[in-house]
């Protein structure tokens, strides 16, 4: 290989680099040129997968900080309720004997339960979870990749 002069820098050093050693890009053969687009296409295909994890990381820091604020908030909102039920039974003790506030209290809040379980109950039968739509595209893929192969 030929020495580069100083003039020319850091750049013209990396394109000779990448020639073959005969000089000219026009002299490589067809191996040759295969050769290098399959390495640049790897290393192409390694460098994007390194961005994809690296984004995907700080995608799940995000979501994982977001998923421990709505948990805080959850829990929050659960002594909210706890305290509010408090609240209306010493409302209600002022009206009338403290263990039938206390009652009504609890009967509310059964109600509440019960109601919740009926409609989740209900969504969860409407459910379905063989992804219908998921199966006829992959027979789908199936069917093409046989025809290909006759």
């Amino acid at each position: 290989m030929t020495a580069v002069p100083p003039s020319e820098g850091a750049t013209s050093t990396t394109a000779r680099s990448s020639g073959s050693a005969t000089g000219s890009g026009g002299d490589r053969s067809l191996g040759e040129i295969v050769s290098d687009v399959t390495a640049d296409l790897s290393k192409l295909m390694r460098q994007e997968l390194e961005l994809a994890k690296t984004e995907l990381k700080e995608e799940a820091t995000k979501a994982a900080s977001g998923a421990g604020m709505l948990g805080g908030a959850g829990l929050a909102g659960y002594f909210v309720l706890l305290f509010l039920s408090f609240t209306g039974l010493y409302a209600l003790a002022e009206a009338m004997s403290p263990w039938l506030a206390a009652l009504i209290v609890t009967v509310v809040w059964l109600v509440i339960a019960l109601v919740l379980a009926i409609v989740g109950r209900k969504k969860l039968k409407e459910a379905n979870p063989a992804l219908p739509t998921t199966q006829k595209t992959l027979k789908e893929d199936v069917q093409w990749a046989k025809q290909q192969t006759n």
